[in-house]
């Protein structure tokens, strides 16, 4: 077994980056090459609230152009993105661009899909939380509006750019166990439950597992990206959240992840569902992993609380430098405001700060005056959500709970790590910031023989590679 370099296409909700990873597990070498990184992020058009799948498209060429250019020795391309979102094609063809999940279409389409099936049914079949935005929903709106009937196949967002890359549609299972779906027992399309809400079973495509080959390049993509030929694309764990947790250096057994960026995952990894009434009612969903695993975690509104709470600051043409934000957060004393991060009031974009000030109102809670305030009262209430969903994961899973890992752009969030340990009573061990990135060039390098062996050899790799920053709790 020897060593070798992969391209990473990692997709988030406010950015995406192609990345080059070396591996060469015999000799312990793990490492990341940041080739390229875009904007991405919604675009408001007639019908509502889209991405600029198009524009998205050009940067992600571009930044795999820049990985070949740099690296010619890529083996092989895997792609992640976020959860749920998906294009319908006819003939091969995009028939828009994509919906995002963030639209109010969905509300209307969640009242539709129960009337059909009853939300309790809908848990026990496909193990997912209720979230508005789930696939399921989506369509639904899509039935409504006569736009599935024009569809002659639905790709999730990284099967509809491998799609682009080799013309193979496929749907990779841990992301589409997203959809609402896929059978939670069985790892299959539910086809009764397809049928029974009115979609047409042949819009979904194949599903295969993580390291899984689609094939080549198409030629024309290979000559723009001046790539040799035959390069492989590889199913990774293709929701970013299934790779991170991959990048998990962690004992599943005793510990609880949280995979903290725009949206807070916070679950542990099991090697069976759980669909038992109290975790409907607790709200926790079981997706897909990587290796057959299984994701039972939690959605929290996670750093797009805090994100989106700049993003409408500046508004006014003030540019807020976020770790000085933070440092002032950090010095805030005295009480501050812990609303419900879960609260659906802040999933669409617009005033969070006015809107967690009416959450504080309504509940006769003193709210946040100073953006420093403000920024503290954010940390605090996800600090507190996240302990909440580990010890309410640990009690209905069965896992002890020792420690949680923190991966992905909260990591670096010193505040956010160590009121996290504090709330929780546990250490926090921090890292690695790429998380999902990593898991992305692992599955690929196993799949290229570049590393062997079950998660937890991963995962070992991983340690050595990215040593973790540990919190330990101060009993504030």
């Amino acid at each position: 077994m020897s060593g070798g370099a992969v391209a990473a296409v990692d997709l988030g909700a406010t950015s995406g980056r192609v990345i080059v990873g070396h591996v060469d597990q015999a000799a312990g070498r793990l490492d990341l090459d940041h080739v390229a990184r875009f904007p991405n992020g919604p675009v408001r058009l007639a019908s509502g609230l889209h991405w600029d799948f198009t524009g998205l498209s050009r940067d992600l060429t571009r930044g795999l152009a820049a990985a070949f250019r740099g690296e010619p020795d890529v083996a092989s391309i895997g792609v992640d993105s976020w959860a749920v979102d998906y294009g319908l094609l006819r003939g091969g063809r995009l028939l828009g661009e994509p919906f995002h999940y963030r639209d109010a279409r969905n509300d209307a389409a969640v009242e539709a899909v129960h009337a059909r099936v009853p939300f309790a049914e809908l848990y026990r079949r496909n193990g997912l939380q209720f979230l508005p935005f789930n696939t399921v929903y989506q369509l639904a709106a899509e039935q409504a509006s006569g736009w599935l009937d024009l569809a002659d196949s639905l790709l999730l967002i990284p099967d509809l750019i491998g799609f682009q890359l080799t013309g193979a549609r496929v749907a990779e299972r841990t992301n589409a166990s997203t959809t609402g779906l896929v059978a939670v027992e069985s790892g299959e399309w539910d086809d009764d439950l397809v049928e029974r809400l009115g979609f047409a079973p042949s819009v979904f495509a194949p599903l295969v597992n993580p390291g899984d080959s689609l094939g080549g390049l198409r030629t024309e993509v290979a000559d723009d990206l001046d790539a040799p030929a035959g390069i492989e694309v590889v199913a990774v764990g293709s929701h970013d959240t299934a790779s991170a947790v991959v990048a998990v250096p962690m004992r599943a057994e005793s510990a609880a992840y949280i995979s903290c960026g725009t949206w807070g995952l916070v679950g542990v990894e099991l090697e069976r569902p759980v669909t038992t009434d109290a975790a409907r009612e607790a709200n926790f969903t079981n997706e897909g992993g990587v290796d057959g695993r299984v994701r039972f975690l939690h959605n929290v509104m996670g750093l797009w609380l805090l994100s989106e709470s700049v993003r409408w600051w500046e508004r006014d043409g003030d540019a807020i430098d976020l770790p000085e934000l933070l440092a002032a957060a950090a010095s805030v004393t005295g009480q501050v405001a812990v609303f419900d991060a879960n609260d659906p009031r802040f999933l669409a974009p617009g005033d969070l700060p006015g809107r967690i000030a009416e959450w504080c109102r309504e509940h006769d809670v003193t709210a946040p005056q100073t953006r420093a305030e403000f920024a503290r009262s954010i940390v605090e209430s996800l600090a507190e959500a996240f302990a909440n969903a580990v010890r309410i994961a640990s009690v209905l899973s069965g896992v002890d709970v020792a420690t949680i890992h923190v991966v992905g752009g909260g990591a670096l969030n010193e505040l956010l790590c160590r009121r996290t340990a504090d709330r929780s009573g546990l250490p926090v061990l921090a890292g690695p910031v790429e998380a999902t990135a990593i898991g992305n060039v692992l599955v690929q390098a196993r799949a290229q023989g570049f590393a062997e062996g079950d998660l937890e050899s991963l995962r070992a790799l991983v340690a050595r590679a990215f040593a973790p920053v540990r919190y330990e709790p101060s009993g504030r």
